[in-house]
């Protein structure tokens, strides 16, 4: 028999590495669960999640030319209802009386682009011909220092 893609496994680690752990599947085939797989919650490393020698039950996510992916995370079956179905609101944003005001007209940025950009190139144009007046006695040029 096979293993087919969305079915559940026992199997046991063989070895652990950086990026994920290899799982020996009943039929002497050989899986890698990767890291982001582990587990529900951020795995930083997989040696403090599994050891080589642990018993697995495994999803089979996919199979291309004899490379199984798997999944200890996608075996565990949650109950109906858990996680997050609706994003919280954020605090302190839903509590203002007037949620939409940009459409009111009462909003005004602070600067426009425009602003910004003008003010960008009066100091860039400044910063350059300080720039061009500290560095031109220093280059030789037009009759520079001679002692």
């Amino acid at each position: 028999m096979a293993i087919e893609i969305g079915s559940k496994v026992k199997g046991k680690v063989t070895g652990i590495t950086n990026f994920g752990a290899f799982v020996e599947l009943p039929e002497g085939s050989t899986g890698l669960v990767h890291i982001s797989e582990v587990a529900d919650s951020y795995v930083k490393d997989v040696n403090d999640h599994l050891k080589v020698g642990d018993e697995v039950e495994v999803k089979v996510i996919s199979e291309n030319a004899g490379k199984i992916a798997l999944s200890i995370k996608k075996a565990v079956d949650k109950p109906e209802g858990s996680g997050f179905t609706k994003r919280p609101p954020r605090q302190g944003r839903d509590s203002r009386p007037n949620k939409d005001f940009r459409s009111k007209g009462n909003f005004k940025p602070k600067e426009t682009f425009e602003d910004k950009m003008a003010k960008f190139m009066k100091s860039s144009e400044e910063n350059l011909s300080s720039l061009k007046r500290n560095t031109e006695g220093k280059r030789g040029g037009r009759g520079g220092r001679r002692g």
